[in-house]
């Protein structure tokens, strides 16, 4: 799929003006790590939230990729916010820890101050879609 570019100019006296399309989009394969909480800020709409996990691993050291080396794995954890009411409302009843789950989104960077009045950074996943793989019961991986 290409990418166009949307461009308008206004007149040199005033400057131009420069429209184009961007893309912020995320996709991420992984298991829960938490159950979900809701939460609701005063004068917001409510947010479930809850950690998912995904897993890189590679082989270190000499050797093709069948022989040889050890195997290193690293999980990285994301924050998950889901805003849009129904799938809000169904990740939160539904999604629990262990799950496998697909999460379609975009990446968000914000500050935050803590409880002990320290600014810190966050950077959250806002999902859009999230599908359902499995319920977290079964030991499957």
């Amino acid at each position: 799929q290409v990418l166009r570019q949307f461009v308008r100019h206004e007149s040199d006296t005033v400057g131009s003006l420069v429209l184009e399309r961007s893309m912020n989009r995320v996709q991420l394969l992984g298991r829960v790590g938490q159950d979900p909480v809701m939460r609701q800020v005063e004068g917001r709409n409510p947010v479930t939230i809850f950690s998912l996990a995904t897993n890189e691993m590679w082989r270190t050291g000499e050797g093709d990729t069948t022989q040889g080396g050890d195997i290193s794995q690293k999980t990285t954890w994301h924050r998950i916010s889901v805003f849009r009411p129904g799938l809000r409302d169904l990740t939160y009843q539904y999604v629990k820890r262990g799950a496998r789950l697909y999460v379609e989104g975009k990446i968000d960077y914000g500050e935050y101050t803590d409880k002990n009045n320290v600014r810190r950074q966050a950077t959250t996943i806002i999902a859009d879609n999230v599908i359902f793989l499995s319920d977290g019961s079964s030991k499957e991986k």
